[in-house]
């Protein structure tokens, strides 16, 4: 099949890439030229564990394409993918469209024959009938299909999220655009993954209600480890235990700074929006927000706590800046309000992260970094772990403990143990344990 994707975004580039990497010809349209050009080079943009080896190879293979050149993409294609960005409005939380209706009136000047139309980027519901009502109102002679397919994609492991889904949603009631896109994923079948079909507003509020549920999942775990921080509880233990509930299960059990990045937060407060704007009540969304933000200003007060007191005039070293680890996406990071806060407490911050320290210094001003984690700690009076990188599970403890002006280790992530600690005189300060 020949598809073209419109946005060349984090949803747009893995999408098309792996759709190039199932067999199918791709075309990957932006009006950044700039970045255009890079991708045609097999430059990525963005960090993702695996991905740049795939454009490559699907560029060699002449699966791949990239172009400013929306029209020849979309009038040759069977399938056109909208994968725009959807950003939280100022002021009331629902999601900016504007970048998927100039997409949608792209599309409808330029269709040619029967076009199946796919929403990738995560909508508000009704959003399905917008598009169609534009384009059916510039091209009252189009043949085409509207169908909401929303991505479900963790950074740091889309493309295994892509190639092995737990699930494929299609929003659609039209059977031709379904048999497009059981070929589009014919792939999958032979892992016998689930293609659920759906009306093109139920497809696009699952991808609202399941973000939604994942931030109440976090931020439920959250509040269980503060209760067992002052009852003498283990909160690893309490959340293997509710996990192994197959009713519950363990993933998003993880007890930490808060939920940050580009989905949960926004899709969150556009579920919220988006029930307002119907007279519907979503208590349980809002409190999981407001419980959020809360968790970041009362981190920062753990750390003070666990600095006797006070930072003021102390060095702090903090390791990992993005929201998650496998990324270099700062959007939402929890860092991005604990470390202004601790700062603001006369704190004195330096750095490191393996891939966000570019993208955190423009956000946050004067924030100094350090070229690698022990140069991040050396001298400081504690050590936070903020981020769990993979490659700050195994610290060297006698040189961190060395490089330390006190042996102060505050581990936000829980990926140490804290008789591990005790052995080697650090005093470890974890989230939920005794």
């Amino acid at each position: 099949m020949r598809v073209a994707v419109i946005g060349t975004g984090y949803v747009g580039l893995v999408s098309g890439t792996c759709f190039s990497d199932f067999g199918h010809v791709v075309t990957c349209v932006d009006k950044d030229a700039a970045k255009i050009g890079r991708l045609q080079r097999g430059e990525i943009p963005l960090f993702e564990p695996g991905l740049e080896q795939l454009v490559v190879r699907n560029i060699a293979a002449a699966r791949l394409f990239f172009t400013t050149e929306l029209g020849s993409a979309v009038r040759s294609a069977d399938v056109v993918l909208i994968a725009v960005g959807t950003p939280s409005r100022r002021g009331d939380g629902f999601a900016d469209l504007s970048f998927v209706m100039d997409a949608a009136r792209a599309i409808a000047g330029e269709l040619q024959g029967h076009a199946i139309i796919v929403t990738k980027s995560t909508v508000p519901v009704g959003t399905g009938d917008q598009v169609e009502d534009l384009i059916r109102a510039l091209r009252p002679d189009g043949s085409f299909a509207v169908v909401s397919n929303p991505e479900f994609l963790r950074e740091g492991a889309a493309i295994e999220d892509f190639k092995r889904p737990d699930r494929v949603v299609v929003g659609t009631d039209d059977e031709r655009a379904r048999r497009v896109m059981r070929e589009l994923y014919r792939p999958l079948f032979i892992n016998e993954t689930p293609i659920l079909f759906t009306s093109r507003r139920t497809a696009e509020i699952i991808k609202y209600a399941s973000n939604a549920f994942l931030a109440t999942k976090i931020t439920f775990i959250n509040e269980m480890a503060d209760l067992c921080e002052k009852v003498g509880a283990d909160v690893q233990d309490v959340a293997r235990g509710m996990g192994l509930d197959r009713r519950i299960g363990g993933k998003f059990l993880h007890a930490g700074p808060g939920y940050g990045g580009s989905c949960l937060p926004k899709d969150a407060a556009a579920l919220v929006a988006i029930a307002a704007q119907h007279g519907a009540q979503t208590r349980i969304v809002e409190t999981v927000i407001g419980a959020n933000k809360a968790r970041r200003l009362a981190i920062a007060d753990k750390i003070v706590a666990a600095c006797a007191g006070s930072v003021d005039g102390k060095t702090l070293a903090v390791l990992g800046l993005t929201f998650k680890p496998n990324t270099d996406d700062m959007r939402e990071a929890p860092s991005l309000d604990v470390v202004p806060a601790l700062e603001a407490k006369g704190a004195k911050v330096r750095a490191y992260d393996p891939a966000g320290m570019e993208e955190a210094r423009k956000l946050i001003p004067g924030l100094a970094t350090a070229p690698d984690p022990y140069a991040c700690m050396e001298g400081a009076d504690a050590l936070i772990i903020l981020t769990e990188w993979d490659q700050f599970r195994a610290l060297d403890l006698p040189r961190v403990k060395k490089a330390l002006r006190s042996p102060l280790l505050i581990d936000l992530r829980n990926i140490y143990k804290p008789a591990e600690m005790a052995a080697e005189g650090i005093r470890y300060v974890s989230v939920g344990r005794p």
